[in-house]
C-alpha cells in the first residue's frame, strides 16, 4: 500500500497532468498501469523514452543491441560523454530511473528478430518504433498487427521526419503505406546524415501519440502520415487507407507468422546527388522528373521540365508519368520522394530518389 508521503510526492510530480480535465487522477492512473515498449534507444527512442518516463508510464521497456558511440551524442539525448562504450539500454535505464524512480524500466539488450519480437511485443500494451532499418520496421509492424498491439512509428532522413500510428482493427498499417520492402531505399543516419534536433521533434510526437492512445483522448495519426520539414518548419499531412491486398492486415493476408527473411519483392533503389542530376541534365540525358511537393512549395520554384504530382495524389495519378525512361522523384528534403520511390516500386517500376531534395538543389546548384 502506498504511503501518504509517496502519494503526496506523486501528486506533486504529476500536478500539471492532474489539472488537465482530459487526464486528471483517472488518466494518470491509466498511465501508471500502462506498459510501453520502445524499439531502438537512439535518436527517436531517446526523447520518446524521456517524455514517457516523465509522464509516469508505469512500465517502460527498451530494446537495443548497440553501445553508445561518440557520434550518437549529436542527437541521442538519453546519453552523455561518460556513456560512450556502455550498452545503450543500460545507460538509458540509469538515466530514466534517475528521472523517475517511481516507474519500472526494463532493459532488453538484444536484437529484434522473429524469434524474440513476439515475446517482447506480446508483453506490452503499446509499441514505439524508433529503429532505422526498414526490414526491422516491417518486422515490428507485422508483430503488432498479428498480436493486436497499437504501434507509433516514425522515421527521419536528413532534415525531414515522418510519423504515423497504427490502431489494431481500426486503421491501415505500415505495409498499407509502404507495401514493398525497399531495404536500401533510404540511407541511415550514418550515411545520409541527420539534423541533430530532428529526432527530438519526431520522438516527442511519438510520445504524444502514445499518451493519447493510452488515455483514449484526441485524434491519433491513424490513417494519416505526418511529414515534418525542418528547413521550412512546415508540417504536412497525407491521408492513406487500408489496402485490401495488404500482406498482413488485408482481406487475404499472406503474412500469418513472423520470420526474418526479406520478401522476394525486396528491391534496391538508387539515390542520386544533386550534382549527378545536374550533370545528367547538362548532358541532355534528362530523366523523367516528378516533384511530389505541395502546390505552395513548388510555387517558390521547381526544376524545369519536372512533372508536378503531390505525394497525396501519386496513387491516383501514377499513370500520368511517362513510361520507359529513368524516373527521379523530388521533394523538399528527400523524405517524401523516398516514399514515392517505394510506391513506384510497388507498381513494378524502379525509381531514383534525389538526395536532399530541393533544399540541396538550391544550396548547391542554385
Amino acid at each position: 500500500m502506498q504511503s501518504t508521503a509517496a502519494a503526496d510526492a506523486e501528486r506533486q510530480r504529476y500536478a500539471r497532468h492532474l489539472s488537465l480535465t482530459e487526464i486528471g487522477p483517472g488518466g494518470q492512473a491509466r498511465l501508471k498501469s500502462a506498459a510501453v515498449l520502445i524499439c531502438g534507444a537512439g535518436g527517436l527512442g531517446s526523447p520518446a523514452a524521456l517524455y514517457l518516463a516523465a509522464a509516469g508510464i508505469g512500465r517502460l521497456g527498451l530494446v537495443d543491441f548497440d553501445r553508445v558511440d561518440l557520434s550518437n551524442l549529436q542527437r541521442q539525448v538519453l546519453f552523455d560523454t561518460a556513456s560512450v562504450g556502455v550498452p545503450k539500454v543500460e545507460a538509458a535505464r540509469d538515466r530514466l530511473a534517475a528521472l523517475n524512480p517511481g516507474i519500472r524500466i526494463e532493459a532488453h539488450g538484444e536484437r529484434l528478430t522473429a524469434s524474440s519480437i513476439e515475446r517482447l511485443v506480446g508483453d506490452y500494451d503499446l509499441v514505439i518504433d524508433g529503429t532505422d532499418r526498414l526490414a526491422t520496421r516491417y518486422l515490428i509492424n507485422d508483430a503488432c498487427v498479428l498480436l493486436g498491439k497499437p504501434l507509433v512509428s516514425a522515421a527521419i532522413h536528413r532534415f525531414e521526419g515522418q510519423a504515423m500510428t497504427y490502431l489494431p482493427g481500426r486503421s491501415p498499417c505500415y505495409r498499407c503505406l509502404h507495401p514493398v520492402n525497399a531495404e536500401d531505399l533510404v540511407p541511415n543516419c550514418a550515411t545520409a546524415g541527420v539534423l541533430g534536433v530532428l529526432p527530438g521533434v519526431m520522438g516527442s510526437l511519438q510520445a504524444t501519440e502514445a499518451i493519447k492512445v493510452i488515455l483514449g483522448i484526441g485524434e491519433p495519426l491513424a490513417g494519416r502520415l505526418l511529414v515534418y520539414d525542418a528547413l521550412s518548419l512546415r508540417f504536412q499531412e497525407f491521408r492513406f487507407a487500408r489496402r485490401a491486398d495488404c500482406a498482413v492486415c488485408g482481406e487475404r493476408p499472406t503474412i500469418t507468422s513472423l520470420n526474418d527473411s526479406l520478401p522476394e519483392d525486396t528491391v534496391s533503389i538508387q539515390e542520386w546527388s544533386v550534382q549527378q542530376l545536374s550533370q545528367r541534365l547538362a548532358a541532355g540525358k534528362a530523366p523523367v522528373l516528378v516533384d511530389v511537393r505541395e502546390d505552395d512549395e513548388v510555387a517558390t520554384g521547381m526544376i524545369p521540365s519536372a512533372l508536378h504530382i503531390p505525394l497525396g495524389q501519386l496513387m491516383a495519378r501514377f499513370g500520368e508519368i511517362p513510361a520507359g525512361d529513368e524516373l527521379v522523384f523530388i521533394c523538399a528534403a528527400g523524405g517524401r520522394s523516398a516514399a514515392a520511390c517505394r510506391f513506384a516500386a510497388s507498381q513494378g517500376r524502379s525509381a531514383i530518389n534525389l538526395a536532399g531534395g530541393m533544399h540541396a538543389w538550391h544550396a548547391q546548384i542554385g
